[in-house]
């Protein structure tokens, strides 16, 4: 019984430490290639992106490179944000794709994975939500 209780008890701790370490996080800050485009690769997995905080310059077109790991579940990176010129919904596979735009208002906008199993919270609700920053 001890050592059920001890190892639920180190399972509990571990949890926490990851959300601790995903919440500080630091800012990933988008590089402006020789072409004038801000580059950022994002993979996306078992309820994460990464980065899941990313810092570009308003008014600079941004390419999102953008995949998943590898596995069964369906994820997709959408962000909804018309007032600032970013609106897409793509399907991550292992094969990244490409995503542009150019964001036209500073702000932090929510990027996210909408998927769903019947009954089951979205993976958004489960954590899989990240932001991109856009600044002067």
């Amino acid at each position: 019984m001890k050592t059920t209780i001890a190892i639920v008890m180190m399972l509990a701790a571990g949890s926490l430490a990851a959300v601790a370490a995903q919440e500080e996080e630091k800012p990933y800050f988008a590089t402006i290639g020789s072409d004038g485009i801000q580059h950022v690769e994002i993979v996306g997995g078992s309820y994460f992106f990464k980065p899941g905080h990313i810092v570009v310059k308003v008014n600079v077109p941004v390419e999102l490179k953008v995949r998943k790991e590898a596995g069964m579940v369906p994820h997709n990176i959408a962000m909804n944000s018309p007032e600032a010129g970013i609106v897409f919904d793509v399907s991550l596979g292992e094969e990244p794709k490409i995503v542009k735009f150019t964001p036209v208002k500073t702000g932090r906008y929510s990027m996210y994975c909408d998927k769903k199993l019947l009954f089951f919270k979205s993976h958004r609700e489960k954590g899989m939500e990240g932001v991109l920053e856009v600044v002067e």
